[in-house]
């Protein structure tokens, strides 16, 4: 009977040893917390962010950080999935993905479209990756603000790639290798009456110890800022020509003169007068040379998500004014006059028929 090692399996043992011996392949227990607490805080205004793209309530909670490879997860999850690329373009450098149940995906796709949330059948098509690659958008657009806040720099990503992960058969993304250790952070998602699932998020170890660094970073950060916010403060007391002994004089001095009574009279104000905005003149000319965008208005009209995807060449959309009517003219976003269209040359032009006063143009930027 031969007992020694093949070339083949030395080299398998010596890999498996080497995986383990990496440092950036283990997390320790405080970091496994640290990241669900990240996840948390991040996931919490994402399910704002849901709830307003579907109108109903939405709440995603209880993290949980585990590390695993794709080979594990394809026998756990043998069921296909709608996946999203989530790839950071400022304030960090990495790349995760976000995985939802196929029927989750449908659901919120109809909720989006105006319906009820129950037109769930057929096979998942361009539409619903679409949607999911929408709502991924605006959910870790907002969760990149509460990095951004978390760690005291701007955060931004691109717009996410979104396709169909199929983890029973051979995995067709690079990001991960089969056996390659991975943090997996599963999200309990709960919609009101219509889904009780979860989002899964799947990101690189290395890209993992990241998001703790930068952690520990912004709090070193807000550290250093109420430190130094303290130290005039703490300056001011120790270099008093009197020594600390002073502080307390002062407070004795201000007890006794708590003691003796005091005259209260009630106060009197000088009565305010309305000037006319001309007085101001003076001031406006500092800013007269502040660049402003001036757009033209010639109605609006609102529709659902379905109705905009079944626009093709030649559709008329009908706006919210008659034949006619006056345009509004802004300045800025703000309605400063109305005016009627007229053609210069071979150029659209307005012709202004009415600028609203200047009382009610203050009015309307309160």
């Amino acid at each position: 009977m031969n007992d020694m090692l093949s070339q083949e399996e030395i080299d398998a043992l010596l890999r498996d040893q080497a995986i383990m011996m990496q440092p950036s392949q283990q997390l320790t227990p405080e970091e496994i917390d640290a990241l669900g607490e990240i996840g948390n805080i991040s996931m919490g205004t994402a399910a704002t962010t849901l709830s307003t793209l579907i109108g109903k309530k939405v709440v995603i909670t209880t993290p949980e950080v585990t590390i695993t490879t794709i080979k594990e997860l394809a026998k756990q999850y043998p069921i296909p999935f709608i996946a999203a690329e989530v790839q950071y373009t400022e304030g960090l450098e990495g790349t995760n993905i976000l995985i939802m149940q196929e029927r989750d995906v449908k659901i919120i796709t109809d909720l989006m479209m105006g319906g009820d949330g129950t037109n769930i059948g057929g096979e998942i098509s361009e539409l619903h990756l679409s949607a999911m690659g929408e709502v991924m958008n605006q959910m870790m657009g907002s969760a990149c603000t509460s990095l951004s806040t978390m760690f005291n720099k701007s955060i931004l990503i691109s717009p996410p790639n979104t396709f169909v992960m199929d983890l029973s058969t051979d995995f067709p993304y690079t990001l991960f290798k089969s056996d390659e250790p991975i943090v997996r952070i599963n999200f309990k998602m709960v919609v009101e009456g219509l889904i009780d699932s979860y989002i899964m998020q799947l990101l690189p170890i290395d890209f993992a110890k990241e998001l703790l660094s930068n952690l520990l970073g912004g709090y070193d950060q807000q550290t250093a800022q109420q430190q130094s916010s303290a130290a005039p403060l703490h300056n001011e007391l120790s270099q008093s020509p009197q020594g600390p002994s002073s502080v307390q004089k002062q407070d004795d001095s201000h007890e006794a003169a708590k003691a003796k009574p005091i005259n209260v009279q009630p106060v009197m104000f000088q009565p305010l007068e309305e000037k006319p905005i001309s007085d101001g003149k003076g001031n406006l000319d500092l800013i007269l040379d502040v660049p402003l965008q001036v757009s033209v208005e010639l109605g609006r009209t609102r529709k659902l998500i379905k109705e905009i995807l079944e626009l093709t060449t030649g559709s008329v959309i009908e706006l919210d004014r008659m034949a006619g009517e006056p345009v509004d003219v802004l300045v800025n976003g703000k309605v400063i006059a109305k005016g009627e269209v007229v053609v210069i040359d071979d150029s659209f032009g307005v012709r202004i028929t009415d600028i609203i006063s200047p009382s009610k143009r203050i009015s309307s930027l309160k």
